[in-house]
Formats: structure tokens, C-alpha cells, sequence
């Protein structure tokens, strides 16, 4: 197994996984030509996708699926939760698949366990993605940590986590104060501390190959902030934590 991010942030989401010959994107933020530009850059063309699959209707994650979907022929999977959010979006000629009750599925050679998250959307959903041995455990907008959180993200060999925000900065940003309640409430973004504190809680620690930080704002986090939490949390080095970015994403990581 392995993954790439596109991008990771509020102007655009969308991260590859990949299990020998299926190809899934999870979310996709960006336009139809961006898109195609990003994953060029990781030597994926749009017909080497055999799903897309939705975390929730925010536009930063799903602004352009419908497009995309449509132009390549590329089949949907999200929660009827989400779909209602959408008013038609996907309609007429869109196929569509709907996750229901957060139940396990496949796609291809791709094991997929979606689960529940705390995010100011209908029916969000984040997911662990699995090759039969091992898990890539993706968390990227929830506002708290959940037990059931924790214990979907147990054990897995590799982790991109939210570190939207260092608090400090959010507190002092120009942001209108609408806002930072907004990102700082318990269905908003998680911050730094919460996300070193779910890593800490985490069993199986030692078995991981990858921790990547994602979803990090601009303007009120930094990727050296990320990293020292979640390196804190591990008691490793901060160099071994990765960042996905908005601009270059993450280029390719293996899981073995």
C-alpha cells in the first residue's frame, strides 16, 4: 500500500491511496485541470481511479468531484448524509454509492472502514484504508477526539492527522471572532494539542511507519508547531514527521 496527498488544506483536499492495481482518491478539492495537474505530478493519470470517495459536503474537500467524476466515468462513495447536502450536485449521470452506517466495505483491493466524526457537516465520515495486513488511518476535520475515534485509529502502520490550528495563533489572528469559535468549537478543527493528544493515546505506536500532519492553516499554524506535537507524542525526532501541505501535498509513501 501506498499514499500521496494532492494538497491538504482550506483551498484544497484530496489524497491517493493505493493497493496493487486499485487507485482511490478520498476527496477532491480542486478543479478539473488542477486536479489533473497534481496527479500528473505523482504519475497518476484520471483513468488510473477506480473511486472517489467523500468525507463530507465542505467545499474545500468536495468542490470538485462532481466535475471530475462526470468528465472521467469515476464511480462515488459517500453518505446519504452528505449527498443530501449537495441538492442534486451529482445528478443525472454521476454513479453514486452510499455508505451506510459506517460500514466496512471494499473497492477493488482496497479494505475500507469509514467512521463517525465530531465536524460541523450532515454525516461526515473518515475513513482507514487497508491491504489485508495493514492501515493508513485518515483524519482530517473533527473538532474533538471520540473514544470510538481512537479506537478506529488503533494500530494502524501509518497516520495523516488534523493539526489545523496552534491556539495561540488562532486567539491572536485578524480571523472575525465568529470564526475562531467556529474552528476552535467541538465540531471544528482539531488544534495541535489535540492532535499530539490522540497520538499519545493511540495503541500500537511503535509499529508506525508514517505520522503525517495534515490540514494545517495558513495563517494560524506553522509546520514546525505540527510537527513538535506530534513528534512530542511519539518521543521521536520532529524531521520524522511528515507535512502534507497546500501547495505540493505529499509525494509518495509506502507502507510495508
Amino acid at each position: 500500500m501506498r499514499f500521496a496527498s494532492l494538497g491538504s488544506g482550506s483551498q484544497g483536499n484530496a489524497l491517493v491511496v493505493e493497493v496493487r492495481s486499485t487507485r482511490v482518491l478520498l476527496d477532491c478539492g480542486f478543479g478539473l485541470s488542477e486536479t489533473t495537474r497534481r496527479l500528473a505530478r505523482l504519475g497518476i493519470a484520471p483513468e488510473d481511479l477506480c473511486a472517489i470517495l467523500v468525507t463530507h459536503e465542505h467545499d474545500d474537500h468536495i468542490g470538485g468531484v462532481a466535475r471530475f467524476a462526470r468528465k472521467h466515468g469515476i464511480p462515488v462513495w459517500l453518505t446519504a448524509g452528505t449527498l443530501r447536502g449537495l441538492h442534486g450536485l451529482f445528478e443525472p449521470d454521476v454513479e453514486l454509492h452510499l455508505i451506510e452506517g459506517y460500514t466496512r466495505f471494499a473497492i477493488g483491493d482496497i479494505e475500507i472502514n469509514p467512521f463517525p466524526v465530531p465536524h460541523d457537516a450532515r454525516e461526515p465520515a473518515q475513513f482507514v484504508f487497508g491491504d489485508g495486513a495493514r492501515g493508513l488511518g485518515v483524519l482530517t476535520d473533527a473538532g474533538h477526539v471520540t473514544p470510538h475515534m481512537q479506537r478506529c485509529l488503533n494500530n494502524c502502520a501509518a497516520l495523516m492527522l488534523e493539526c489545523n490550528h496552534d491556539p495561540a495563533l488562532l486567539r491572536d489572528s485578524d480571523y472575525p471572532a465568529s470564526l475562531k469559535l467556529r474552528i476552535a468549537s467541538r465540531f471544528g478543527h482539531l488544534d495541535n494539542n489535540a492532535a499530539r493528544g490522540l497520538l499519545a493515546g493511540l495503541s500500537g505506536r511503535s509499529a508506525l511507519q508514517h505520522v503525517i500532519a495534515a490540514h494545517l492553516s495558513e495563517s494560524n499554524n506553522r509546520p514546525d508547531l505540527a510537527r513538535s506535537a506530534l513528534a512530542d507524542a511519539l518521543g521521536c525526532a520532529q524531521e520524522w514527521i511528515g507535512v502534507a501541505d497546500q501547495r505540493s501535498g505529499l509525494d509518495w509513501r509506502q507502507v510495508i
